[in-house]
């Protein structure tokens, strides 16, 4: 389901900074971040629907979605939430009029919060409540509610990477161990929210108690791998970690020249 923290225009030096879970089953299959062949995307994918949940371009485009949750929607929707992001990538639409573009065909999809950006413009989108809009310049944190809503889960998490992960990326000689050290404690975080704060989303309250915190664990849902982006003038760097599997710990590193 996937729970993301940005900073979008807040740094000099990095115009957009990031951190991410991708929660799911355990049994979807599920490639590792790679370039992908024939296309100019680099991400994870879906190899169930051969989607993916966050990508970037080395012209500087990006794009994230998380899927917004209703229990009580038990539709079987034609298309994955997960191609909006290749749409994206590998269209040459400004963010704006790709999103603007989706929207008579949104209801296609299961409820879903979009970003979609290059190097000069973020823009922001709901299918369940939210028009496309151009973000300001400022700090985003979005789970499975819309951008506006206030979860304490998103509440926690904006608080933790304003208040120690920013300012760490502000001082110019911190190690970069110490940054990623930072980032992986703050999305492995299972702190869960008290009953009496949680989310009606359609389910039942133990299962709201358990996708409260910002990391997941259960016999087979749970955060599968967590994500560290950095854009900078003259590249991108991903760092992918495995949560779960074989692969647990397993990081997987990035660094992708921009196209000038």
């Amino acid at each position: 389901m996937c729970i993301v923290a940005f900073a979008w225009q807040v740094l000099d030096e990095l115009p957009l900074c990031l951190i991410l879970n991708r929660d799911e089953f355990y049994q979807r299959p599920t490639a590792a971040l790679h370039a992908w062949e024939n296309s100019p995307i680099y991400a994870g994918q879906d190899l169930q629907s051969g989607g993916t949940w966050m990508g970037v371009t080395a012209s500087g485009r990006w794009a994230i979605v998380t899927n917004f949750r209703n229990g009580q929607d038990q539709h079987n929707y034609p298309t994955s939430r997960g191609h909006l992001i290749q749409d994206f990538l590998e269209s040459e639409l400004s963010p704006i009029r790709f999103a603007q573009a989706l929207e008579p065909r949104q209801c296609d999809y299961a409820g879903f919060n979009l970003f979609v950006g290059d190097r000069e413009q973020a823009v922001y989108m709901s299918n369940r409540g939210e028009a496309p809009q151009v973000l300001a310049k400022g700090v985003y944190v979005v789970s499975n509610g819309l951008m506006g809503e206030h979860w304490e889960k998103t509440g926690h998490l904006r608080k933790r990477f304003t208040q120690e992960f920013l300012p760490m990326l502000q001082q110019a000689q911190m190690p970069e161990a110490d940054l990623q050290h930072a980032a992986w404690d703050i999305l492995e975080d299972e702190r869960k929210v008290i009953a009496d704060l949680l989310p009606e989303t359609g389910i039942s309250v133990d299962l709201e108690e358990l996708l409260s915190s910002t990391f997941i664990q259960s016999p087979a849902y749970g955060t599968r791998c967590s994500n560290i982006l950095r854009l900078n003038a003259q590249q991108w760097h991903w760092l992918e970690k495995s949560q779960q599997g074989e692969t647990a710990g397993q990081i997987v590193e990035l660094s992708i020249p921009l196209q000038k």
